[in-house]
């Protein structure tokens, strides 16, 4: 017997139960998206506007004084600037990680979208799916920060095959185009290439902060702004990078074996 083979018997499973019970997703103390509070804000602040690379938080145009900022989850890199420049405790640290939404809307905080019900991504057909799911991965122009992450799905902790959801390097056998990334010029080709080589029924993610909105690189000359408008996006994930927990809520999401939490910019807790 190997080293390797007693040491693995000993130990026993390092997978964690999670999602299917307990609470152990991982990460706990790994600091997530920053909290708002609007009703914290003092008029005519704009600290965090002006910290705030991606334009995540932004006054309306033309601008209300007396209004709070505008804020876009799916612009949130997470770097943390706008809950050290806040002179208020509006925007404050915390350690919720990134959740994925059906629709764009939801990422932009919105006191009277939190309300409403949200669109329902699986349909009934489509329900087969629940207990296998094949990935077909694109990286359009990642820095790699989400790769990362996604490499951590299928390491002993988190054990992605327990839930029936594999990754595939073919599109043909795939159900899930997951997509990271702003979408640079060269990578567009080839990513629609991989959409239509796909069967139908089919999947979208945009996987991580550039591949919802573009991130700090969107928009230059080289690249696009996320997948929008290049093919049909069922799920957003905004993060940089998105945790694994998140990714797999997310691919949870798609199969209707996981809920959305977040609406109009609100998690539920």
């Amino acid at each position: 017997m190997s080293l390797w083979t007693w040491f693995g018997i000993k130990e026993g499973s390092a997978s964690t139960d999670w999602p299917l019970k307990g609470d152990d997703d991982g990460q706990p103390g790994v600091l997530g998206m920053p909290r708002y509070d609007p009703s914290k804000c003092r008029p005519q602040c704009d600290a965090c506007v002006q910290s705030c690379v991606t334009h995540a938080i932004s006054f309306g145009s033309p601008r209300n004084e007396a209004a709070p900022p505008e804020v876009d989850w799916g612009r949130c890199i997470v770097c943390q600037r706008c809950t050290e420049a806040c002179p208020t405790g509006a925007f404050t640290a915390s350690a919720d990680w990134a959740l994925g939404v059906s629709e764009r809307l939801d990422l932009k905080w919105d006191d009277a979208m939190s309300e409403r019900v949200a669109r329902e991504v699986v349909e009934r057909g489509r329900r087969a799916f629940g207990r296998s799911l094949h990935i077909r991965h694109v990286d359009a122009g990642s820095c790699n920060g989400c790769e990362s992450e996604l490499q951590a799905l299928n390491n002993p902790f988190y054990n992605l095959h327990r839930l029936g959801i594999f990754f595939t390097p073919s599109p043909r056998f795939a159900d899930v185009l997951l997509v990271t990334g702003p979408v640079t010029k060269a990578m567009h080709g080839p990513l629609l290439e991989t959409w239509e080589a796909m069967p139908v029924p089919r999947w979208v993610i945009a996987t991580g902060t550039c591949a919802v909105s573009g991130g700090v690189s969107g928009g230059n000359y080289a690249c696009g702004n996320g997948l929008d408008g290049v093919v049909p996006v069922d799920i957003y994930l905004p993060g940089c990078p998105p945790n694994p927990a998140a990714l797999i809520h997310a691919l949870l999401m798609i199969v209707g074996r996981a809920e959305q939490r977040m609406r109009g910019g609100r998690i539920d807790r």
